[in-house]
């Protein structure tokens, strides 16, 4: 049929005789004959493996149900958050609702003390009287919030307001607070150099007005067996006795008014016998301070009775604090005597069966502010009675009941 058969590469042409042209279509009838029976024999094949794969699909579950059933991986933010909660439950009931609510009745005690410097050293205490202040309080998991009203107080443009916020896990703590108080202090004590007066013991002075705006951050070490929460937000139950170290930081804004003219009339109506001025260190207006804080100290869960809980936490802080006017020439101003120490004490009895929880607990904090003219002491806190419940049960724990 050819006479000639040439296949062509580059540069090179080879030409076949007739014989060698019969061989060529020879070999090529016999691939092709090998191509076909290759081809035949993969799709039986392929029929087979569909049929055993078919086979096996119907005697085991979707592969979609055996990957989902491998345990996925959890991201870094999921992982640190389930950290923050990871506790021993030998010693610690983990908390088994979601939601709570409390109610709490509160006396709150506010000292404020402000000092002058100098041979003729000052001193002069203001307190307002305890009153009642009723909250209602809302918790979601870890969020802990709410707002209080002081009553025994006709005069409402004159009520102290008080609104804190607290994020508890097992592993740290956060408090936020703003207080605000109002002009219902008293003097409670006044020393004008060597003597004190006592004349001016209960007398109403409505010239000084303070407030405090912050945080607080702390980590508990022993979180694994140490339960702050169970204390302090009675979320989980401490089972054993146990006590841990804590450490944080923290941060506050704080201000004070001081109507000076008014405080000297009240003394004159009062000491109107003697002479008594006012030293130039308490002649102000007002005063504003920030305080950074490191903080440490120890807190301890003592289980007396199944249920019942008395628990303490005593924490020192050294804080550096500056004014908002201490600044010379675009830097501000550092002395030694800008670093204070402060401390905060917290004490509980709690008795929590998980659904209902009641308990009382008092929390006291000492802020100090020394500077060359005068220097201020803040002590405040609260004594606290509350009744509370748990509800939304976790899914984890429904089929328990």
């Amino acid at each position: 049929m050819y006479d000639l058969l040439e296949v062509a590469l580059p540069s090179v042409t080879i030409v076949l005789s007739q014989d060698m042209k019969n061989n060529a279509w020879m070999l090529l009838r016999h691939c092709l004959l090998l191509l076909v029976l290759l081809v035949a024999q993969t799709s039986s094949g392929q029929e087979e493996l569909s049929a055993d794969t078919l086979r096996l699909h119907e005697s085991q579950p979707p592969v979609d149900s055996i990957v989902h059933k491998k345990p996925r991986k959890l991201g870094l933010i999921r992982r640190i958050i389930r950290g923050f909660d990871r506790l021993n439950d030998a010693y610690i009931e983990p908390q088994h609702y979601v939601f709570t609510v409390m109610t709490q009745g509160s006396y709150a005690y506010d000292r404020y003390t402000l000092s002058s410097s100098g041979s003729n050293r000052q001193t002069v205490t203001f307190a307002p009287d305890m009153n009642l202040r009723i909250g209602s309080y809302f918790g979601w998991k870890w969020f802990f919030g709410g707002y209080s009203i002081e009553l025994g107080n006709v005069n409402f443009t004159k009520i102290k307001q008080e609104v804190d916020l607290s994020i508890y896990s097992s592993q740290i703590g956060i408090d936020l607070f703003y207080r605000r108080t109002g002009s219902e202090y008293k003097l409670r004590e006044a020393k004008f150099g060597d003597k004190d007066d006592d004349l001016l013991d209960g007398v109403p002075f409505d010239g000084l007005k303070a407030g405090i705006t912050g945080f607080n951050l702390y980590y508990i070490f022993n979180h694994g067996k140490f339960s702050y929460p169970a204390a302090f937000a009675q979320s989980t139950i401490q089972k054993i006795s146990c006590g841990s170290w804590m450490a944080g930081v923290g941060y506050t804004t704080n201000s004070v008014e001081l109507d000076y003219e008014k405080l000297q009339r009240t003394i004159d109506e009062k000491l109107g016998h003697k002479e008594v001025k006012i030293d130039s260190g308490l002649m102000f207006r007002s005063a504003n301070y920030y305080d950074i804080n490191l903080s440490a100290g120890y807190a301890y869960n003592w289980v007396f009775a199944k249920n019942w809980l008395l628990g303490a936490s005593l924490q020192a802080a050294l804080a550096y604090k500056y004014s908002s006017g201490n600044v010379i020439g675009g830097l501000r101003d550092f002395t030694f005597r800008d670093v204070n120490i402060d401390a905060i004490g917290r004490f509980a009895l709690v008795y929590n069966c998980m659904r209902w929880y009641a308990g009382a607990s008092m929390i006291l904090h000492s802020n100090n502010y020394h500077k060359p003219r005068f220097s201020t002491n803040n002590t405040f806190g609260s004594m606290n009675m509350y009744v509370g419940y748990n509800f939304g049960l976790k899914k984890k724990y429904r089929k328990e009941q």
